[in-house]
């Protein structure tokens, strides 16, 4: 899809309808190709554009409307069924564009792989960032059953391509014995089981930094977020990653890009997980698109 054309699906509510006057691009990467546990992932795109129509325009938290940012869905991007790295490659070059484009790329998954290509784009355009991690899984594995390219990598990745000492993990309560030994002795940051109180700590240490977001949404326990491939008890709150989102809005760091993954709506049929992703999103838009 040409970013000039007009997407024809649901868009996230208040779209604005022009790529080329937008400040902010969100899109979607519906793959669940590699997933460890339960599929579905790649509907999560298209159900939260679908429930944001219910959303206020306006943010008590941000106080600011929709209106105010201009952002343009540009839809999904049509992944290869099943084709792990063609998927990845397509990625990778769609946010490149985006960038060089000058816009602030918003990502929408699918499983948590998708973050990798994405890493590479930034990598190529920002020679300094730091990754800020917020999710239930390390993520930290060089390799699942013996595939290097799974939803359980794309941290470990993304550590080898910046280096360690710049990806800020928050929230993390599963992974390996051998993920949590990385991290204690490769100099990355992890801050286990919560979210708030370790990121009011890290955030003054990257002040004036290039920062991308990437969050799981199963970093919420399960009874805020029940529609997730592989759901962990002992989460946070809803109201946790409110806070942690407008935390990183009132912050000095420089939010250059993000993305929010691994929605799987058929788990929910109350739709209270991409209900919450899609306020996520608000937030983001509002908070983090300068």
């Amino acid at each position: 899809m040409r970013f000039e054309e007009a997407y024809s699906g649901n868009v996230f509510i208040k779209s604005h309808p022009r790529f080329e006057d937008s400040e902010a691009v969100i899109y979607g990467m519906p793959m669940d190709w590699t997933v460890s546990f339960r599929p579905g992932s790649r509907f999560g795109p298209a159900k939260i554009r679908e429930v944001s129509l219910g959303l206020e325009e306006y943010s008590p938290y941000m106080d600011r409307e929709l209106e105010q940012v201009r952002f343009y869905d540009a839809g999904d991007i049509p992944l290869p069924f099943g084709n792990p790295q063609r998927s990845i490659d397509m990625i990778e070059e769609y946010v490149r564009k985006i960038l060089d484009a000058g816009k602030f790329p918003l990502g929408i998954g699918g499983e948590h792989l998708v973050s990798w290509p994405i890493f590479k784009a930034f990598h190529k355009k920002f020679e300094d960032f730091a990754v800020i991690h917020i999710d239930a899984h390390a993520d930290l594995r060089k390799e699942y059953e013996g595939e290097p390219l799974s939803h359980s990598t794309p941290i470990r990745k993304a550590c080898e391509l910046i280096g360690p000492e710049n990806v800020y993990s928050f929230g993390i309560r599963s992974g390996m014995k051998e993920e949590f030994q990385f991290a204690k002795e490769s100099g990355m940051y992890m801050a286990k089981f919560d979210v708030v109180e370790p990121m009011k700590e890290v955030l003054p240490k990257l002040s004036g930094r290039n920062v991308y977001v990437t969050i799981d949404i199963d970093v919420l326990d399960p009874a805020h977020a029940p529609g997730t491939g592989t759901a962990e008890a002992g989460g946070i709150t809803s109201k946790e990653l409110l806070e942690a989102i407008v935390l990183i809005a009132n912050s000095d760091v420089k939010v250059i890009g993000a993305d929010l993954v691994e929605v799987a709506p058929i788990y929910d049929h109350s739709e209270q997980t991409p209900i919450a992703a899609s306020k996520f999103i608000r937030e983001m838009l509002l908070g983090w698109v300068k």
